[in-house]
């Protein structure tokens, strides 16, 4: 009989459960530089303040030297965690080695695009301090010592197996024989409830941040870092394990949302980004709205811009602009509803005749109709149509708006906060926006809902069971056209003015019809927080890059490229949007549904 070989004299590398020693050295030599990567933001990069964000202080770290010691921070949190610290393990659920290298890859390109931004915008390496060249040989050595790990071979606690080796395997050479966890204990309720609020409040923090950098490199840096850290805390399980909780108490959660949301304005001092915040909500609102049309319903609609347009021209021919041909002054609720039931009648009566078409033949008549509607209101002029909307001077001085006494044009203080006048209108904003929001969440649940996303996978076999399909398109058609019209009323009222130039179908900054298309394909089709996401993406990066503004469609182009070779469903998408682009080798998908259909993009792994 065969005696089986014995483990007397297995060194601890080679036990199960225990970690190889070049994989601890690797760990160890990481969390050290990220140590002394996070203290070189105490020292003073350069000599002179002309950089922005003043990088001479020490002990005092400001502008892009806070986006090094957070990924400092984030790359020594994790690989704390993979060398097993007790109370850390928390921070890792899917993955030890992974989220420490991408947080080494985002704290270096954070760090030696600052460094190099130094030299470029000062004249050279010679104005950086001693600080500098600290960060940039600590981020270095950390991101040397991350290359060193072997990938991750673990999975979550619920799946016994990992997946099988891939390109990144085949580089790295080796699998981790990483040891098994137990599961985590969970959490109380009023536990997560802190979760929660702490993960909207960190949002908030984030998006004010970024919103709140100079443009230039302070904000590229912004932009590299995120991109790159987010994809960490996925790789890391944090975000999986979000979604879980927010979909255990999906009223706190959306809750959460929108009072971290409102909190915005209150964090500015003036209407210089306020007025950036409430418009990204109006493109976000219209996006929503577009989604019911392309998301559920899967109606492609190019001319989408032009509800926003009627909403918007039929508030400001109401609201007493003295430039209005109809002399009319409705009170807010009356403009807001005479807004949403033009743009309703529009949709209507642009649906019925050509919602029999499909596929591309719908897509090149609603595009007709984007530029008939941007056309016909540059000739209602008095010259060459009827005296209805003056042309291209369009219909400005729409007076602000005034609701119960409460003047939309003025700063106010609300609970002893002063907020500044595009507060008051980011507000009414938010409150739009829930209400729409409550609108899609509402639709996509119901028995309508299901049978738009029956007609968006298979018309002929939705058909083939009962569904009357050009009723319900026409009813999506419907319904996203208000929606449109109620944001447009707003709209008008935020910049005082409705032009035709307005509502194009493509332009360089939003909204138009391009860029609402992108906002819903970009966040993710179908779900509710994918649009939102997108929107303010696509509104806040082109405003803050405005330097960049003759390279800016040519670099939007060139991440929608990516963006479709790489993850073709969308940065939120739902788990079936990733079943039909992923269909073979590793995919994530998600332990749990949100109420809206969305999906964590971090969660478990799963073969498709």
């Amino acid at each position: 009989m065969t005696t089986p070989p014995t483990t007397t004299g297995a060194t601890p590398q080679h036990r199960p459960g225990v970690l190889p020693l070049p994989a601890r050295g690797a760990l160890r030599t990481t969390a050290a530089a990220a140590l002394a990567t996070v203290a070189s933001t105490g020292l003073a990069w350069t000599w002179s303040s002309a950089f922005p964000g003043d990088l001479t202080y020490y002990g005092s770290p400001a502008g892009l030297q806070l986006i090094t010691l957070a990924g400092g921070v984030l790359t020594l949190l994790f690989a704390l965690a993979g060398l097993g610290v007790r109370g850390l393990g928390r921070l890792t659920p899917a993955g030890r080695h992974a989220p420490v290298l991408l947080a080494a890859v985002a704290t270096f390109a954070a760090t030696w695009f600052t460094l190099g931004a130094i030299a470029v915008e000062l004249g050279g390496l010679v104005n950086l301090e001693p600080g500098g060249f600290v960060a940039g040989a600590a981020a270095l050595a950390a991101l040397l010592g991350a290359l060193g790990l072997p990938a991750d071979r673990t999975v979550p606690a619920d799946r016994e197996t990992g997946p099988a080796p891939g390109a990144w395997q085949r580089f790295t050479g080796a699998l981790a024989p990483v040891p098994p966890r137990t599961p985590a204990r969970p959490l109380p309720s009023w536990a997560e409830i802190l979760v929660i609020a702490a993960a909207f409040g960190a949002g908030l923090y984030v998006f004010t941040y970024g919103i709140d950098a100079d443009d230039g490199p302070p904000f590229v840096g912004y932009l590299i870092f995120v991109a790159l850290a987010v994809p960490a805390l996925q790789r890391a399980g944090l975000t999986g394990r979000l979604t879980g909780i927010t979909a255990r108490h999906r009223g706190v959660a959306l809750a959460a949302a929108f009072v971290a949301a409102a909190c915005f304005p209150f964090t500015q001092d003036t209407d210089q980004y306020t007025i950036i915040g409430a418009n990204i909500l109006v493109f976000a609102t219209v996006a929503l709205g577009l989604n019911v049309v392309v998301g559920l319903a899967g109606l492609l609609d190019l001319g989408y811009v032009a509800f926003l347009g009627v909403g918007a021209y039929a508030a400001a021919l109401v609201s007493g602009s003295p430039e209005s041909a109809l002399g009319l002054h409705f009170p807010f609720w009356a403009a807001l509803l005479t807004g949403a039931a033009a743009s309703l009648v529009f949709g209507v009566l642009i649906g019925a005749p050509t919602l029999r078409l499909r596929g591309d033949y719908l897509a090149i008549v609603t595009l007709g109709f984007g530029e008939i509607f941007r056309i016909a209101m540059l000739n209602l002029n008095g010259t060459t149509g009827p005296d209805v909307t003056n042309g291209a001077m369009g219909i400005p001085n729409i007076p602000n708006l005034e609701i119960f006494g409460f003047n939309f044009g003025e700063p106010h203080d609300i609970l002893g906060l002063p907020i500044a006048t595009y507060g008051n209108y980011y507000l009414l904003m938010i409150l739009v926006t829930a209400f729409v929001v409550l609108v899609f969440r509402r639709a996509a649940a119901s028995r309508i809902g299901r049978a738009w996303i029956a007609i968006r996978e298979d018309e002929t076999a939705a058909v083939a069971m009962g569904i009357n399909s050009f009723r319900l398109r026409l009813l999506a058609f419907a319904l996203g056209a208000a929606l449109a019209g109620l944001a447009g009323t707003v709209h008008a009222h935020i910049v005082t003015t409705a032009t035709p130039e307005q509502f194009q179908f493509a332009g360089p900054t939003p909204p138009n019809s391009a860029f609402l298309l992108a906002a819903v394909i970009l966040g993710g089709m179908g779900t509710l927080s994918g649009p939102l996401v997108g929107a303010a993406l696509l509104f806040l990066i082109p405003a803050k890059l405005d330097f960049l503004q003759d390279y800016q469609l040519f670099l939007f182009g060139l991440a929608l490229v990516l963006l479709m070779r790489f993850r073709p469903e969308g940065l939120i998408p739902d788990r079936r949007k990733q079943l039909e682009f992923h269909e073979t080798g590793q995919l994530d998908v998600p332990d749990t549904r949100l109420p809206d259909g969305d999906q964590s993009i971090g969660g478990t792994q799963a073969k498709a």
